[in-house]
């Protein structure tokens, strides 16, 4: 079981590209998901600045292909598993009938994903000025600016109906991000001096390192590598100067997720 979130503070490394593009995508419909029911104008441009960004992602990799990929992966390791002494095998077909749920959801989609929307002329031109800082204002975007006054209930169709769009992808980034993250227990380790190390075996690649630490320690973790180790760094936050790394032995709790 990984730690209560409301007791410790958790942080996120991931191990490879695909990793660090799917925990990217999971922070965007999030981004888009809490802003999407809000009524003001400001919550309206941060749900499109969340969906800006994820066509800018779709843009630059074969997400299609990755999420079928990681899904026929995943379902590979757990069928391996089938029958394996302390299993639950009934939990276990759940888990695979929501595999097939999401590769078909992926499958099912035409084309290029958010190519529709890319050709969007309307979000097309709220992209050609999102690099500018501040590009997108009333007097550089005048039919933005036109749109995010109309009602809410408008404005909440045009986004849903958008964001619905990317639903099957979304319905794959959380179930790969759920399947990676619980497929280790935790275990609790100490950082000597304030840094911890550890080599990977190349045999059972890692996907992602998650740390916990206690809400109430005054520090923060820092942590870097790749595929072969990863360093993790407690450092005392400093807003004036570089944050220093602790001398201090930390508690933590550890997660190298390697399904």
């Amino acid at each position: 079981m990984q730690p209560a979130e409301k007791d410790h503070i958790v942080y996120e490394h991931p191990l490879n590209e695909k990793t660090r593009t799917l925990l990217r995508l999971e922070h965007l419909f999030r981004q888009t998901a809490y802003y999407l029911p809000q009524g003001d104008t400001w919550a309206s441009r941060a749900a499109v600045g969340g969906l800006i960004d994820m066509l800018a992602i779709f843009s630059r990799a074969d997400i299609k292909a990755d999420l079928i990929k990681e899904l026929d992966r995943h379902r590979g390791k757990l069928v391996g598993i089938r029958g394996s002494r302390g299993i639950d095998d009934d939990r276990l077909g759940k888990i695979l009938e929501n595999i097939q749920s999401a590769s078909d959801g992926v499958l099912s989609m035409q084309g290029q994903i958010g190519q529709a929307l890319r050709d969007n002329e309307f979000l097309k031109m709220i992209m050609q000025r999102s690099s500018i800082p501040g590009g997108s204002c009333a007097f550089d975007l005048p039919l933005y600016h036109y749109w995010l006054q109309q009602s809410h209930e408008d404005r909440q169709d045009d986004l849903m109906r958008w964001i619905g769009t990317l639903e099957p992808i979304r319905a794959a980034v959380v179930l790969i991000l759920s399947l990676v993250r619980n497929s280790t227990t935790p275990t609790r380790e100490l950082a000597k001096g304030g840094i911890f190390q550890q080599t990977l075996d190349a045999q059972a690649p890692a996907q992602l390192v998650r740390v916990g630490l206690g809400r109430e320690v005054p520090l923060f973790a820092e942590i870097s590598g790749g595929k072969h180790r990863f360093t993790i760094r407690f450092l005392e936050p400093n807003e004036k100067e570089r944050p220093a790394q602790t001398r201090d032995d930390i508690g933590f709790s550890l997660t190298c997720c390697i399904l």
